[in-house]
């Protein structure tokens, strides 16, 4: 029987009738809204630019209390805190454990070098905790407290971002889902907005940051890919935040602020983006926000700091064993292997050949040279003889009569006593 594997393996199949499974979702909701939901949500920017205004105004209920205002003669506080803070809400029978952090302090100093290290070492040190908990041996009660958001309150300058804005968004893109803000938009005009947006937009591509933005599917029905569309088309939001009610000229009352010239109110879309973030942050996309945080910026971090500790994953661990597949990567292994060999004994034997010619060479050029030298050497002792000879020849005189029968004699003389 032939066996196959993954999606690739899987066959359509027409159902006949009703199984029931397709109720399945409504169990998942049944069961969520059972247990509740948790959601983290971090809030950075300069003191007095609205963060506790609008996350009142975000879920419509206190959840930062009113601060008591300074004494002048108080001293600053130094440096960047980062505190939380969680409540508990319910609306039409769901319940959401809202925890918001809030960082005190930030932006506020002379120098803010580093005034983005301690907001990073808060959010790392939640992924280390949420880490060790799943490291136990024990983890049928993991607590989870990942930032899910941070939402980043930009000042309403009117010109680009600062140094500060991009070097806290740069820091922080790759672990958290950046939604950044422009704060108290109704300090700028309309015109003034569309410009400042454009010029925020252009700094956080030109610097690579990543901030989270709505995406559609396939799946997606025309309606939500059309508000996606129009959400991508607010971002950064300008929004504005109230959590007192002021009277419109009809008489019905309105979150909002009365000005002079007239009333700016929080949930119309004319004058601000507020309702298009609350849609974003807690109607169409908090699920989404948390899948980003758990299965692509936690599983990131984990990835990095599990390879740091020395952690290496074996890849065989996940594949289906196949005695026939094993067969053959071991036949294709040791195939690899003996031609391996085989290269390495063939370059081992040209090499010893090469030494060997080497070496013939080199005495066959000795014994040349060998024989140079003593065919030189003989032919200069010849060439010696030659003219000793010339001039023994050239010195000698030739013999008279006398002293040729003088020689005779002498000899004759020698063998009379015989």
């Amino acid at each position: 029987m032939k066996s196959t594997s993954g999606s690739a393996g899987a066959q359509k199949k027409k159902m006949q009738g009703y199984v029931g499974f397709s109720n399945y979702p409504n169990q998942v909701h049944r069961r969520s809204v059972k247990r509740g939901f948790n959601f983290t949500l971090m809030v950075v920017g300069e003191s007095g630019i609205g963060k506790s205004t609008l996350i009142n105004t975000l879920f419509d209920s206190k959840i930062f209390s009113d601060r008591e205002e300074m004494p002048p003669s108080a001293e600053p506080t130094k440096g960047v805190d980062v505190t939380s803070m969680s409540a508990d809400i319910q609306e039409n029978g769901v319940k959401l454990r809202l925890t918001v952090v809030d960082t005190p302090g930030f932006g506020d100093s002379i120098n803010n070098e580093d005034a983005w290290q301690p907001i990073l070492e808060n959010i790392e040190s939640r992924f280390d905790a949420y880490l060790a908990q799943e490291n136990r041996v024990n983890r049928s009660k993991i607590s989870d407290n990942r930032i899910d958001a941070v939402i980043y309150f930009i000042k309403p300058t009117g010109h680009c971002l600062r140094a500060i804005d991009i070097e806290f968004m740069k820091r922080l893109h790759t672990k958290v889902n950046l939604i950044p803000i422009v704060a108290k938009a109704d300090t700028l005009t309309a015109r003034e907005m569309e410009q400042f947006k454009a010029k925020i937009l252009a700094d956080i591509n030109y610097h690579g940051i990543q901030i989270f933005k709505p995406v559609s599917d396939e799946f997606d029905d025309p309606e939500t890919v059309a508000d996606n569309r129009e959400i991508l088309s607010k971002i950064p939001f300008a929004v504005i935040g109230s959590e007192k009610h002021v009277e419109r000229p009809d008489g019905s009352q309105v979150r909002g602020r009365r000005y002079p010239w007239g009333i700016i109110e929080v949930e119309n879309e004319n004058h601000n983006d507020f309702v298009k973030l609350r849609q974003m942050l807690l109607r169409t996309h908090m699920e989404e926000l948390k899948d980003s945080t758990d299965m692509v910026l936690y599983e990131n971090y984990r990835t990095q700091k599990l390879l740091s500790m020395g952690h290496v994953q074996d890849n065989n661990v996940f594949r289906e064993f196949n005695p026939l597949v094993q067969l053959e990567e071991e036949r294709r292994a040791h195939e690899a292997k003996m031609q391996k060999m085989e290269a390495e004994m063939t370059a081992v034997f040209q090499q010893k050949v090469q030494e060997k010619e080497s070496k013939l060479k080199q005495s066959e050029e000795e014994l040349y040279a060998r024989h140079k030298e003593m065919k030189t050497v003989l032919e200069k002792q010849r060439a010696e003889l030659d003219e000793k000879k010339k001039r023994a020849e050239a010195t000698a005189r030739p013999i008279t009569p006398m002293e040729q029968h003088a020689t005779k004699g002498k000899k004759k003389n020698i063998f009379s006593g015989f």
